[in-house]
């Protein structure tokens, strides 16, 4: 009796917590948005619900035009210098941009496809992505992989391998950086183990 409330007590909470959270998340961006301009538009008697978020947004794509010419991109690193040279703000300030920076274009551009190979040794496998691929003089493919570290996938090693070595899991690179940033508790579509050649087969 108790087992079985027990086991619907816990498939509640799995059903509300995602919901709940998406909620929270919301509700915070809302609450943080609205209230870096509510204090100016304040201090001009306006008083709109809603009213700092759009000139919140405004402002940031005002700053992005800024930061895309030649003057604000240099005003924007002689102040990203800055943060960098102070002890605890350096490490946060690094941690976040090389967190989102694995979503921007060019990060994303970089990357081919998602691929496994038995890395750091057989048995073992381990999410990377192509960068690039060559021949040697026999006509043989190698792949240029980068091996990412979680949860930062912007550091990790390059290695180089057969082209034959390496399994196609048939995945986005979005959702492959997804994986990897959560450590695989986000698996995308079906197991991942699923599409995993068992090792005896690649011996």
């Amino acid at each position: 009796m108790w087992q079985s409330i027990k086991r619907r007590i816990l498939a509640g909470l799995l059903a509300i917590v995602p919901i709940a959270v998406t909620f929270w998340i919301l509700k915070f961006l809302f609450t943080f948005l609205d209230g870096l301009a509510a204090p100016m538009l304040k201090q001009i008697g306006v008083e709109i619900p809603g009213l700092g978020i759009i000139l919140t947004l405004v402002f940031i794509f005002i700053l992005g035009l800024v930061i895309t010419n030649v003057l604000g991109r240099t005003l924007f690193n002689w102040g990203e210098a800055i943060l960098t040279r102070l002890p605890v703000v350096k490490t946060i300030y690094n941690t976040i941009k090389q967190i989102t920076s694995a979503f921007s274009g060019s990060t994303m551009k970089s990357f081919q496809q998602v691929v496994f190979i038995q890395y750091p040794r057989k048995g073992l496998w381990t999410m990377c992505f192509v960068t690039n691929q060559s021949e040697n003089e026999q006509g043989d493919v190698f792949y240029h992989l980068f091996v990412p570290t979680t949860p930062n996938p912007t550091s990790g090693v390059f290695i180089i391998i057969p082209k034959a070595d390496a399994v196609d899991p048939g995945i986005s690179v979005e959702d492959g950086l997804k994986s990897i940033i959560s450590g695989g508790i986000l698996d995308p579509g079906e197991s991942l183990s699923g599409k995993l050649p068992s090792v005896s087969s690649t011996d």
